[in-house]
């Protein structure tokens, strides 16, 4: 499985990709901003996309917006979010994200919740 990470905040990422990789739960690779997450997403393809809601260039929403309205995909998509805003959390699933985190969140949440989702697949 191919997971992509899209966070700014270096030590997020860092905590997200070990949890993952120890878990064995697939090929993860990191941008930090919209920019370069939009790019990757044309010249690959993805299990999962977890992304934060704010980053440089554009946010997770708009991310999510590019995976089913430009790319139209499927793949699902996680937002990671500290604005925990009842307004944000229903856009995001809106804008078709599969699932909101809160940050701070447990790892291990994070873990079930992304074996469940490519599970499904």
């Amino acid at each position: 499985m191919k997971i992509l990470i899209c966070d700014d905040d270096e030590a997020v990422v860092s905590m997200i990709r070990f949890k993952l990789t120890r878990e064995k739960l697939g090929e993860v690779s990191v941008v930090n901003n919209g920019r370069d997450a939009k790019a990757i997403l044309n010249d690959m393809h993805f299990d999962l996309v977890i992304t934060d809601i704010h980053m440089p260039y554009c946010s997770g929403i708009e991310i999510t917006q590019y995976i089913r309205e430009t790319l139209k995909r499927s793949t699902p998509i996680i937002i990671l979010s500290a604005e925990g805003l009842e307004d944000t959390v229903l856009q995001a699933f809106q804008m078709g994200a599969t699932d909101f985190i809160s940050k701070p969140f447990s790892l291990a949440e994070l873990a079930i919740r992304v074996k469940r989702i490519l599970s499904s697949q």
